[in-house]
């Protein structure tokens, strides 16, 4: 399942990123992707919450500190498989 989530997210941010060879880690922050600023990060989690029918807070945007922190937080928003 989480793989599965992984593998989604990825290919979001290989769209916002415009960006095929992109692979992201639940490590993976703003530092390691060339071109996420502040108004990438808005379009990606926009583009987040669409792929995954999901709505965020901005406390909780706010919050995120890698990937990782996002899966965790999609998790939280969509019931287990």
């Amino acid at each position: 399942m989480a793989a599965d989530r992984l593998e989604q997210l990825n290919r979001v941010f290989q769209q916002v990123f415009d960006d095929d060879e992109l692979e992201i880690t639940r490590e993976t922050s703003a530092k390691d992707i060339e071109g996420w600023d502040s108004l990438m990060h808005v379009t990606l989690i926009v583009n987040v919450e669409k792929a995954f029918g999901v709505k965020f807070s901005s406390s909780e945007v706010a919050a995120l500190k890698d990937v990782g922190d996002l899966i965790d937080l999609i998790d939280a928003r969509l019931p287990a498989a």
